[in-house]
C-alpha cells in the first residue's frame, strides 16, 4: 500500500513536471507565431527555442508513458510544429553551381571593441583566403593592430569607420563606399565590390542587442530592409537568430542565410568559449549562392568569426 502511494505522488508529480514543460515551450511557440518577440523583451527567451524543442522531444515519450492523452496530444502537436520550423535549416537545397560561376569568400568578425587579438584575425583571413572581411566594434587603435598584423598587404582596400563601428576591407578594389541612407543605432557600412563582371554591393551589420532596447534593435533589423537586393551581402552580428521575426522579415526581403541554405542548422557563433546561439550571420540576394561556409574562434573576441564562400549565379544560370 504504501508503495503504491509513493508511487501515485511520483507520478502526479511527473505530471505537473511534464505539464510545466509544455507550458513553457507552448508560450514560446505562440510568441514566435504571433511574432510578439519583435520590439519586446520576449526576444531574449526566443533565442532559445531550438533548446526548447529538443526538450519537448525528450517530454513527449514521459507523457506517453505517463499515458495522459492531452498532454501526449499537446506534445506531438508542439513537436511537429516546431520540426516544420527548424527541420528545413538542416537541409541543404541542394542548388547546383555552374563550375565556372565566379565566387567571393567572405567572412566577418565582432572584435570586442578592437580585443580580438589580430595575428589571429590576419592569420584567418590568409588561411581562409578571404576577399572581403566585414568588423565590428573596431576602434582606432584596432585599425592600427591589424595593420602591423599584416592586413594591410593582404587587404589594401578598405572602408574604415572606426569611429562609427564596423569597418569593410578587402583584397578587391572597393567602390561606393560609405553609409547606409537608413537610421540604425550604429550606421551600417557599405561599399561595392566586383565579382567577375558583377557588382555585389556588401553591407557590414551590426545592430542593437534587444537586451538593451528591443524597439531600437527591431528598428535596426526592419530598416535593412530596404537595403536588401538581388546582388547584396550582409554580413555581420546581426544579434539575432533565425527564430526572432525581425531577422526572419529581413530574410523575407529576398535574402538567404549561408548556414540555413547549406543545411548548417546549428551552427552557434555566441559567446564564443560556449556558443550556444547563431547571432552573427551572412545573408545574400538571390544571384548569389552559398557554396560554403565555417566558424572559427579567435582569441579575445566573444564571437565566433563566420567565413563563408559566395558564387554569382544569377537565377535561371
Amino acid at each position: 500500500m504504501e508503495l503504491t502511494v509513493k508511487q501515485s505522488k511520483a507520478r502526479v508529480f511527473a505530471v505537473w513536471l511534464c505539464a510545466v514543460a509544455l507550458a513553457g515551450v507552448l508560450v514560446l511557440v505562440l510568441v514566435r507565431l504571433t511574432g510578439l518577440d519583435a520590439g519586446t523583451s520576449l526576444a531574449l527567451p526566443i533565442s532559445g527555442l531550438p533548446f526548447a524543442s529538443v526538450g519537448t522531444v525528450i517530454v513527449l515519450p514521459a507523457v506517453l508513458a505517463l499515458r495522459v492523452r492531452w498532454m501526449t496530444v499537446v506534445a506531438a502537436v508542439l513537436v511537429a510544429v516546431q520540426a516544420f520550423w527548424l527541420a528545413p535549416r538542416f537541409v541543404a537545397n541542394g542548388a547546383e553551381i555552374a563550375a565556372d560561376a565566379p565566387r567571393l569568400r567572405v567572412a566577418t568578425s565582432n572584435s570586442l571593441q578592437g580585443r580580438v587579438d589580430p595575428k589571429a584575425l590576419v592569420e584567418l583571413v590568409r588561411a581562409q583566403r578571404v576577399d572581403v572581411l566585414a568588423v565590428q566594434e573596431l576602434r582606432a587603435t584596432g585599425v592600427q593592430r591589424l595593420d602591423e598584423a599584416g592586413l594591410r598587404e593582404l587587404m589594401p582596400y578598405r572602408e574604415l569607420h572606426p569611429e562609427i563601428d564596423t569597418s569593410i576591407y578587402s583584397r578587391l578594389p572597393l567602390t561606393a563606399g560609405g553609409l547606409v541612407d537608413q537610421p540604425t543605432t550604429w550606421p551600417q557600412t557599405t561599399a561595392t565590390v566586383m565579382v567577375g563582371n558583377h557588382a555585389v554591393r556588401l553591407i557590414g551589420v551590426h545592430t542593437l542587442y534587444p537586451v538593451e532596447n528591443p524597439a531600437r534593435w527591431t528598428a535596426d533589423l526592419r530598416a535593412l530592409r530596404a537595403e536588401a537586393g538581388p546582388n547584396v551581402v550582409m554580413l555581420g552580428d546581426f544579434n539575432a537568430t533565425l527564430d526572432h521575426t525581425p531577422l526572419r522579415e529581413l530574410l523575407a526581403a529576398g535574402l538567404a542565410d549561408a548556414h540555413a541554405e547549406l543545411g548548417r542548422g546549428w551552427a552557434p557563433t555566441w559567446p564564443a568559449d560556449r556558443p550556444l546561439i547563431q547571432i552573427d550571420h551572412v545573408l545574400h540576394g538571390r544571384e548569389l549562392r552559398a557554396v560554403s561556409v565555417s566558424e572559427h574562434t579567435l582569441p579575445g573576441t566573444d564571437h565566433r568569426a563566420v567565413v563563408a564562400e559566395l558564387a554569382y549565379q544569377a537565377e535561371g544560370a
